[in-house]
């Protein structure tokens, strides 16, 4: 048997939107109350922050086979040849050594040795905000004694372990390549602009240096095997090929001795940031709002349905 059409109950199951509209009118110094109090919380908190500064730099990549006509044309008459003595003729592999540097900057052991080379260690993990009227950080006291020089007890660990200083250096880093263009952004953040501006520039030129080294090392081992190997080659074909292949690593050699830029290249140079970057106060404490008079209104109309069913 089919039922009957009730009107009234019909209505009677809607949601009237006028009664809801009184429900949160009737609430709303409640409203208020938990708005304010949220509000006032979002201010104490966005105040507590310590302001965060980005500096930036703009990179190219640069290969250490650009320009060398010579070198391109030995890669294709004897790349084979070279390959077997493990020397790399280049013709192309600009793109593997900058995804190679770059892997490395971010690496771990890179970072804590340029940490420790430039003992960041106290600024980096002891610091909790800048002092714009000295310049100077302000560190924790709680974890580390300035005039003693020595770390308070951090979790019944005396000093930050190269694993902590890895992290934290890493979250203030970020790194981003243009596909289309490759050009590649590095920002660090930190307290306070003059140090994130020094950091970053010693972190390029760190980066270049141990590039430029190891690259020295290679061509000079390769240079020392085709040297040997040329003692016990008698035709002279032979020779004049080992002879080009010397002259191509002597002049890789020359090159990374004179090029300070060596696999990045300074488009845009870092400079100190003259506005923080974070945190936007403004929005926390909008959002700070916006989450109370949320929550206030939920908590008014979860009352009011709790009443109209009993």
């Amino acid at each position: 048997m089919s039922q009957e059409y009730n009107p009234s109950q019909v209505e009677d199951d809607e949601i009237d939107l006028a009664e809801l509209w009184r429900a949160i009118w009737a609430g709303k110094f409640i409203i208020i109350a938990i708005t304010f109090v949220f509000a006032v919380a979002s201010v104490f908190y966005a105040l507590s922050k310590p302001d965060v500064y980005k500096a930036s730099v703009l990179l190219s990549p640069v290969s250490s086979q650009s320009g060398s006509g010579g070198l391109g044309a030995l890669a294709g008459q004897f790349g084979g040849l070279a390959s077997l003595a493990g020397i790399n003729l280049g013709g192309g592999g600009g793109g593997d050594q900058t995804s190679i540097a770059l892997a490395t900057l971010e690496s771990r052991s890179f970072i804590e040795n340029f940490i420790k080379k430039h003992d960041l260690i106290v600024p980096l993990m002891a610091s909790k905000k800048w002092d714009k009227a000295t310049n100077s950080l302000i560190l924790n006291n709680e974890l580390y004694d300035e005039k003693q020089k020595k770390w308070l007890d951090l979790s019944k660990t005396a000093n930050p372990t190269p694993w902590d200083t890895y992290k934290k250096f890493s979250s203030l880093l970020s790194v981003s390549q243009d596909k289309k263009t490759s050009l590649i952004t590095i920002n660090l953040e930190f307290y306070s602009p003059l140090l994130a501006k020094q950091w970053l520039a010693l972190l390029i030129k760190e980066i270049n240096t141990f590039t430029r080294e190891q690259e020295k090392e290679e061509t000079k081992a390769s240079i020392e095997y085709l040297k040997n190997e040329l003692k016990s080659i008698q035709t002279s074909n032979m020779k004049t090929v080992f002879y080009q292949l010397i002259e191509e690593q002597t002049k890789n050699m020359m090159l990374a001795q004179v090029k300070k830029e060596y696999i990045f290249k300074t488009i845009d140079p870092v400079q100190v940031p003259d506005q923080k970057d974070s945190p936007k106060r403004s929005l926390i404490i909008l959002l700070g709002i916006i989450f109370g008079g949320m929550l206030s209104i939920s908590f008014i109309l979860i009352r009011y349905f709790i009443t109209l069913k009993q």
